[in-house]
């Protein structure tokens, strides 16, 4: 598939919520898978903030750039933080250069391999919702083309989550999507756990096993998780698709 058809079937994927089955987990996942397929970048998180300003992890392409944003989360500053507080983008070539002012972050992101770090805003027009951060482990600036379509992927995956029904959004609906999402991303890990325990494998492995399922049962992620949580589903059903 060359570069134009994939632009085309990112911009689609993220813009297809007006399904019944819209689920938001499945939203931010195809946000970083896109960012890590068309950009220069290696691998790519989003957070998106809750209530109270906190912002959780959504989606991350692999397990080195979920830990450096729950790092960031943890000490309650870092270049996501930032990006979400003043909802601009902004390129970090050296991430050694941060070490006086972020020096757990930068032995998180060493120790993960990467070197480079860009953050996009999550906004929906003016309000800001998250950030999307972007790894390399190369160093260098991620090129102004790069960022500007990083931006419109982060945008459209903002709109997309506050319209994903047929009724106009409402300024409140924009704090009880963003609650919704966030929830099922908890609930998600939940059940992560629960396969993980079940089958002797890794989290990461247990995600696969749920995405694989609600994928060839042609269901929500969200509502799969829910149901295994709840015990509306067994474990062992979710590890009868196992190859």
């Amino acid at each position: 598939m060359n570069r134009e058809r994939e632009l085309a079937k990112a911009f689609v994927d993220l813009s297809d919520t007006y399904a019944p089955e819209f689920d938001p987990l499945h939203l931010f996942h195809r946000l970083v898978h896109a960012c890590k397929g068309l950009l220069q970048v290696d691998a790519a998180a989003v957070m998106i903030a809750d209530a109270r300003g906190s912002l959780k992890t959504m989606a991350a392409t692999d397990e080195g750039a979920a830990f450096v944003e729950l790092l960031q989360t943890q000490t309650g500053h870092g270049p996501c933080m930032d990006c979400y507080r003043n909802g601009e983008a902004h390129g970090y070539p050296d991430i050694t250069d941060e070490q006086e002012r972020w020096p757990r972050l930068v032995a998180a992101m060493t120790g993960s391999g990467y070197v480079a770090l860009q953050t996009i805003p999550v906004r929906l027009h003016a309000r800001q919702l998250g950030a999307l951060t972007l790894l390399r482990i190369r160093s260098g600036r991620l090129s102004e083309d790069d960022v500007h379509l990083a931006q419109s992927l982060a945008d459209s995956s903002a709109v997309a989550l506050m319209h994903w029904s047929t009724e106009p959004a409402r300024s409140d609906d924009v704090i009880t999507r963003v609650q919704s999402a966030i929830a099922a991303k908890a609930t998600l890990e939940i059940a992560k756990g629960m396969i993980a325990e079940h089958a002797g494998v890794h989290v990461g492995d247990a995600g696969h096993l749920l995405t694989d399922y609600a994928s060839r049962h042609r269901a929500s992620l969200a509502r799969t998780v829910q149901a295994l949580v709840t015990r509306d589903l067994e474990p062992a059903a979710i590890l009868s698709m196992r190859t």
